[in-house]
Parts: structure tokens; sequence; C-alpha cells
């Protein structure tokens, strides 16, 4: 199977509203995905999308009116208005032993070789790293966990580099995280992970001061790697999540080349700033067309809807070099 990701007529954008000097604008009818769009869900939020044949499927952190958080699936014929299922997933489990899962949440998924990747925090006597993979979106497989616990933000290179798999993650603890440095792991077979490099931490400036998380699968570009990143900080009013940008190494990713000083997008409108939980931007997923560098990029707002904005990369690629 070939997954054709050249430039499309239905990509979503929005032109960049007349007199913005923004480098990122935001969707002028966000939330692209309300909270109550499924069944029985308290909040749709921290979801992951990708081009899918003609179209875009996605898989989609929805938490139920039981606040218990899972994910499942949903398709798109624009990438704006989805349609997302009333179930959670059902994984086919592929080990000899049930794989436990407490929870699922924050999934990101990309496309590798012949199959689409999911990964998300699985709950596993805390929080890990949970591995699935689909060819359609309808039959979903679930291999061994990556890590023990714990650990976040597992996400995935869009390619093997030297002939591995390749990821970013974020050791962590079992509850909010009051730290977190981003960290790259390698796999020959997407089950046994090692050779373990540190990439970079927190406090570089006060947005990221607190913690840092890896966001949508890396872009490549000719450049290196350029990586979303979410950033904390500690305020008087609680966790404040931002998003910037990074650039590493194209052969060696764990080696950064330029690293963002300023945030690219900070929550400042209302369904950012106001949900289940305050001050929050959170990147998961972004659609990169080759062809003409745009990007679009989804992310969750205040852990209660999904917002969309659009920028260019070799333009973020340019403001990281006077903002490194």
């Amino acid at each position: 199977m070939i997954a054709d990701f050249s430039m499309k007529p239905n990509f979503p954008w929005e032109d960049k509203p007349a007199g913005s000097d923004a480098l990122l604008w935001r969707y002028s009818k966000n939330p692209i995905i309300k909270r109550d769009q499924a069944k029985a869900a308290n909040s749709i939020f921290n979801s992951a999308v990708v081009q899918y044949k003609n179209g875009f499927a996605g898989v989609f952190r929805v938490d139920d009116t039981n606040r218990r958080m899972n994910i499942r699936s949903g398709f798109s014929d624009d990438g704006i208005n989805w349609k997302i299922s009333d179930e959670p997933i059902r994984f086919i489990n592929e080990t000899d032993d049930l794989i436990e899962s407490e929870y699922k949440y924050d999934p990101r998924v990309v496309f590798i070789d012949d199959r689409y990747w999911i990964t998300w925090c699985n709950g596993y006597h805390g929080p890990t790293i949970g591995i699935g993979y689909t060819y359609d979106f309808k039959s979903f497989y679930q291999i061994e966990n990556a890590f023990v616990p714990f650990n976040r933000n597992g996400v995935l290179f869009p390619r093997k580099i030297n002939g591995k798999f390749c990821m970013l993650n974020r050791p962590s603890d079992n509850g909010h995280t009051p730290f977190g440095d981003i960290f790259f792991s390698e796999s020959p077979d997407m089950v046994y992970w090692g050779k373990h490099r540190f990439v970079m931490s927190p406090g570089y400036s006060p947005w990221q001061s607190l913690k840092i998380g890896a966001g949508p699968c890396p872009i490549e570009t000719s450049e290196g790697w350029l990586i979303i990143y979410h950033g904390v900080l500690l305020s008087c009013n609680g966790y404040v999540y931002s998003f910037g940008a990074a650039l590493t190494d194209l052969e060696k990713p764990w080696k950064v080349i330029k690293r963002s000083s300023s945030y690219l997008l900070s929550p400042q409108q209302l369904y950012e700033c106001v949900g289940d939980v305050q001050n929050v931007v959170f990147p998961v997923a972004a659609l990169n067309e080759k062809e003409s560098g745009r990007i679009a990029i989804y992310y969750g707002c205040a852990d209660t809807v999904v917002g969309l904005c659009f920028g260019y990369v070799e333009q973020i690629l340019e403001w990281l070099k006077h903002n490194n």
C-alpha cells in the first residue's frame, strides 16, 4: 500500500487575515471539534489526524461522561468537519498476553512503510507509551508497550533513520509531572527500544521553564527535522501550555541545531483559556503540504476541544534563525 501525500485540493486551509503579521494564525471558525461531538463525550481534544485516501482519518482523545480517557477513530473529507465514532477503538491483541490498559489518551498517528502507526499514553501500572497500527482505520492492532512506566508524549518519526524506527518521548511520573525532558529512542522492530539519547530540557525561556514534550510527528526538511513541541510555565494561576519549535539533525535527531526562545502559539482565545483545564494549547498533529510548504496544526484547547492553526514551514525555519 502506498500513501499519496501530494498536494490535495481539500487540504485544510484558511489564508492569513489581512494586515496580520502572525507566524501562525488560527482558523476563524475554531474550535473545529466541539466537546460533545461524539456520543457520551465530555470532551474531545489532543487528537491526531493524517491524510488518508482522498480525505483524512484520525484518532481522537475522547473523555466520556464518566470521565474515562479513551481513543476513538474518525473520518473527514476536508480535515475540518469530522465524524467521530461513538465507541472507543477495540484493539486486536497481537501479544501472547493481554496488555492491560487502564486508560488511553493523547494519541499520535504516522504512516511508515505500509501502515499507520499509532502511539498513545497507555495506562499500564502508570502511564507509558502504547503502540498499535491500522491499515484502514477500521481494524486496529496493539503490540507491546514501548517502555516501562512512567513515560508520556511518545512521538514517532515519519520514516526509519539508519534502518531503525525512531521515537521522541518524555520520561515522567505517575501524576501531573512538574518536570520533563525530551529523549530520543530507537528500535529495530517497534518492540525493543534502546539507544536512548537526551534531546533537550525545559528552562530555556520562561514559557517552557517547567517541562516540555514533543507534539506532532517531526517534519523532514532540507535543513533538519522540524519539531513542534509544547512547553509549560508554572504561573501564579497554575500551568500554562504553549508551543514552540526546534530543528534537529537529520541523521542524529537528538542533536538540536536551533530552538525557539519565543513561543509560536500561546493560550489567548476564550476556547484556549476556559475549559476543563484552563490555559492550554497542546499541539498533536500537523499536516504538511510539501509542494507549497503549507502546514495545518491541530491542537487541544483547554483540554476540552480541538483547534486548528496554519502557517508555512519555510517561514517557521526562517523564524527559528532569529529566535534561536
